[in-house]
């Protein structure tokens, strides 16, 4: 009885060990993704506060004057948070594509960010519609 039972704690625990080793390999996996996502969340907070810092600027604005200074790409307080948005560095891929503000004729403005994470192969985009009254 003896010489069939040889050996069979022997399996379990290399059974066990292997179990083990596959956890293990799915907490490294899942480590490694959940990285990526709070890196990908920080770049969406970054272009968040840069558009809504530059629809408060608008708001404080005058309402007139709106589509020739804020417009891209020649506007000049435009100009200046693009500079802003790309001297901060906190967006990677801000410089070779800038963001976009664009005017309809109602005062409606829509802000886009543009940034591309680092190692990715697409450009993420924010994008901010709103009716400044």
């Amino acid at each position: 009885m003896r010489s069939q039972q040889s050996g069979f704690l022997l399996i379990e625990g290399l059974i066990a060990i292997l179990i083990f080793s596959f956890g293990i390999l799915a907490l490294v996996a899942l480590q490694a993704v959940v990285v990526k996502e709070v890196g990908e969340a920080k770049f969406r907070m970054e272009a968040t506060q840069f558009a809504n810092q530059l629809i408060g600027q608008m708001w404080a604005d005058d309402k007139l004057t709106l589509s020739i200074n804020y417009a891209s790409p020649d506007g000049s307080r435009y100009t200046q948070w693009k500079d802003e948005v790309v001297a901060a560095n906190s967006l990677p891929g801000a410089a070779t594509k800038p963001p976009t503000v664009v005017f309809n004729g109602s005062n409606q403005v829509t802000v886009s960010i543009f940034w591309k994470q680092p190692g990715a192969d697409v450009a993420h985009e924010y994008v901010v519609i709103t009716q400044l009254q």
